[in-house]
């Protein structure tokens, strides 16, 4: 099977899938038209692609990253303002003094993909992600959250197992709880960042391809489109995506979103989403 390690397009995908169940769970568990007329990016894919953008005008040393963090999600964000975005998030991007607001939610982790790419290590992790989060998110649980996503994208990519990724995660995060032989048990509609990812990493670790993955993530409601956005970017790194379910996720896509992926993957991405 052609499969691409596409860790961006993992997110935005697991967003369009979940995005016509965020208010209305599924409620047949795993059986589900992936895609249809319904679906549609919302603000988990638009930050993504800032992120991402963030990294493709920074200096080489991502020096100036925070300025540029703030820059590209705010011209995305104002040029898609109706796309999902919480409250609190919508007033920061249309305000003009850029400052954190203590957020513990989960947008922090939905958002930070790119650094599991860029990231040459896990310390390198720890500080890119620390910029990213804290221009917005700046509670620890966000800051965890977040940093959890990444560290779980880049030991994927390198090749760690499930077994060694969930070890990680465990000796350094969080405990997490696998979803116990494919038995999917809704949850509780999470906003905190920290309760969503653990949630993501689980409906990783019970998957066996990145379609199955991101169905386990639906599967368990709550905040379906956030919960597969995570869920989406660490499986495509693990995994890989199939390349029929790539080309019909950037259908949903515009031209400029579009654009930032390609040229994102171009720079910065090529050695990841090569056929495995």
């Amino acid at each position: 099977m052609n499969l691409k390690k596409d860790v961006i397009l993992g997110a935005i995908i697991g967003d369009v899938v979940g995005s016509r169940f965020e208010l209305n769970n599924n409620k047949y568990g795993k059986e589900f038209d992936f895609f249809n007329k319904y679906c549609r990016f919302t603000d988990d894919s638009a930050m993504t692609l800032a992120v991402a953008n963030a990294f493709l005008i920074s200096k080489p040393d991502y020096s100036d990253l925070e300025e540029k963090v703030i820059e590209s999600m705010t011209e995305v964000g104002r040029k898609y303002p109706n796309c999902g975005f919480g409250s609190s998030f919508s007033r920061w991007l249309k305000s003009e003094d850029h400052k954190p607001y203590g957020s513990f939610g989960n947008g922090s982790a939905m958002r930070i993909s790119a650094v599991g790419v860029v990231a040459k290590s896990i310390e390198e992790i720890k500080e890119l992600s620390a910029i990213i989060t804290n221009v917005s998110h700046n509670h620890p649980d966000s800051i965890n959250g977040s940093e959890a996503t990444a560290v779980a994208i880049y030991m994927a990519l390198k090749g760690n197992t499930k077994e060694e990724i969930k070890e990680y995660i465990e000796n350094n995060y969080f405990k997490l709880d696998d979803l116990k032989n494919g038995t999917i048990k809704p949850q509780v509609f999470h906003i905190n960042c920290v309760e969503t990812v653990k949630q993501a990493l689980g409906a990783f670790l019970d998957s066996t391809d990145y379609e199955d993955a991101t169905r386990n993530a639906i599967a368990l409601g709550g905040d379906s489109d956030t919960l597969a956005a995570i869920t989406g970017s660490i499986a495509a790194a693990y995994y890989g995506i199939p390349e029929d379910i790539c080309n019909q996720g950037l259908n949903y896509l515009d031209e400029y979103l579009i654009n930032i992926h390609n040229e994102f993957n171009n720079k910065l991405n090529t050695k990841n989403t090569n056929n495995s």
